[in-house]
């Protein structure tokens, strides 16, 4: 019932309005409504210029990244610089981009563009700046023509890390163990070296070359081997053969001992275990894999398979040339730093002489022989080892190119010092043979304080059994008594854990070497980019 009533009212309300000429309620209402439309029109102007806004900071913010991205001008302009500053080959791409993402948006006029990139330290910044008028339809009432609208777009990116690897490498007489236990339970039955002090077989692969260096026929060996050592040796050839022939019966034609090497053989042993031409076995260069019959492998066969593993990774990881640079850097009583120094080639084949993939593959070859200069002989100096390292490595920089690059120590060793010492070659021994630690206050501190990152993998000492009390000075008991002191002093060493986690790493299988190796090699990386 009160709907009806209502067009009426409205009807007497209009009538009202138009009597009341007195009141110029009309003029009144015609001059309210021009601010109101006004307004109304201002919001739908302001409208189109904030989606039109919307458009152009969207192609900006594609302009700043894409300026800026992997393999971009700007990235490979920003890769090759040496110092901070300006990349204009970033801002001439920035400014393309906005301008080509422009193009296909219309209704804007006057627009311009300003791009700036920079590169600062590890990191490459780009920014984005624009503006544009847009013209209005309903605000040029009021007096306006267009409406000025402006925006900036900034991104960032981390730029890959320059980094050095010093691979410090224990090569001392320890190394020379086999990696597993069923490659040592091998090399017992078949080793003759220091027979006589370890009646159940010698797992040590004795390789100290010169004749009457530490194998004599008389005072060590199970038989006549000519006063050399030939654990090392038998580990480099078929095992089935080389038993075969060691436990071949005696015959008028061929006398030997059973067990022994035909007598014919020992005059011109060692090189006649491979050269003899009835007997002679081939030698294999090294031992990438366990349990094999064509040999032993050694520890550091398996250090230098995890190596060259690692050199694989890095191939693969590498955003550009030569970003990662690696050496290696054997040590006995020195650091042999001319072995394969610092090189971004590590992609080369491990049977190719002269890439450090072979030099990796042929670690073993570098075995205490008592006949290397470079390395002397006789002990295990880690402690000289890292103060080498510390010299060589000149200048510490943050790994923004390739004139600031960042270094990474990574030391390999059972982690047992010997500060014995034998002249080269088959000269005297001097020193103490009771094994002890590494100081890491005074050896690794030095390098941690320059900036240096110490990473460490150990390889656990295995203890000798039976121990011989009686042989050396009783080096076996002080050798054994040590093992629990090397964890904390390695640790100590190794640089402090970071968000990434610990840089002490232990492995004492092949396949542990290589996964430690690998994790070492990632830690770095994610370390280099966090700190950016």
């Amino acid at each position: 019932m009160t709907v009806r009533h209502i067009p009426g009212r409205v009807t007497a309300l209009v009538s009202r309005l138009r009597r009341d000429r007195e009141a110029n309620v009309a003029v009144m209402f015609a001059i309210a409504a021009i601010p109101v439309l006004g307004m109304v029109g201002a919001a739908t102007d302001y409208s189109l210029a904030t989606r039109m806004k919307a458009k152009l900071s969207s192609g900006a913010d594609s302009a700043a990244v894409a300026s800026i991205s992997q393999f971009s001008a700007g990235w490979t302009q920003a890769m090759s610089m040496t110092t901070n500053g300006p990349v204009p080959n970033g801002e001439s791409e920035a400014n393309d981009i906005f301008n080509g993402n422009a193009a296909t948006t219309t209704g804007y006029l006057n627009l311009s563009v300003s791009s700036t990139v920079t590169k600062t330290g590890g990191t490459l910044n780009s920014s984005v700046q624009w503006s544009a008028q847009v013209p209005v339809v309903f605000m040029k009432v009021l007096g306006w023509q267009f409406m000025t609208i402006t925006g900036t777009s900034i991104a960032s990116s981390t730029l890959p890390k320059y980094l050095d690897f010093y691979l410090t490498l224990d090569v001392s007489g320890s190394m020379g163990l086999p990696s597993t236990t069923n490659e040592a339970v091998r090399m017992q039955s078949i080793n003759p070296d220091n027979y006589k002090q370890y009646p159940t077989g010698c797992t040590l692969a004795c390789h100290f070359a010169p004749q009457n260096s530490a194998c004599t026929d008389s005072g060590t060996q199970q038989y006549s081997t000519n006063n050399y050592c030939m654990g090392y040796a038998y580990s480099r050839v078929s095992q089935s053969a080389l038993s075969a022939l060691i436990n071949m019966r005696s015959t008028a034609s061929v006398p030997k001992p059973v067990p022994g090497l035909p007598n014919a053989m020992v005059p011109g042993l060692p090189a006649s275990l491979n050269t003899d031409p009835n007997w002679g076995l081939p030698a294999v260069a090294n031992c990438p894999t366990d349990g094999t019959d064509a040999c032993i492998q050694l520890r550091l066969d398996a250090v230098g398979y995890a190596v060259n593993q690692l050199f694989v990774m890095a191939n693969q990881m590498e955003v550009v040339s030569s970003q990662f640079r690696i050496g290696l850097y054997p040590f006995i009583r020195y650091l042999y730093s001319s072995y394969s120094p610092l090189t971004g080639s590590i992609n080369g084949n491990p049977q190719t002489a002269g890439t450090i993939n072979y030099a990796a593959a042929n670690l073993a070859t570098l075995l205490d022989t008592n006949m290397n200069a470079s390395l002397g002989s006789g002990g295990t100096h880690i402690d000289t080892a890292l103060g080498s390292i510390n010299s060589l490595i000149t200048s510490v920089g943050d790994g923004s190119s390739t004139s600031s690059t960042l270094p990474y120590v990574f030391l390999i060793t059972d982690g047992a010092q010997d500060n014995q010492v034998k002249g080269v070659p088959n000269g005297g021994w001097s020193g103490s043979n009771h094994a002890t630690v590494i100081n890491p206050s005074t050896v690794c501190s030095p390098l941690k304080n320059r900036g240096i990152v110490i990473s460490v993998l150990y390889i656990p000492y295995v203890p000798i059994n039976p121990a011989n009390a009686s042989f050396a000075s009783d080096e076996d008991d002080y050798a054994n008594n040590n093992i629990p002191n090397i964890p904390p002093s390695l640790q100590a060493c190794a640089s402090p854990p970071d968000s990434s986690g610990s840089y002490f790493y232990t492995a004492n299988t092949p396949q542990a070497i290589t996964n430690a190796l690998k994790a070492m090699f990632n830690h770095a990386i994610m370390t280099a980019h966090l700190t950016q």
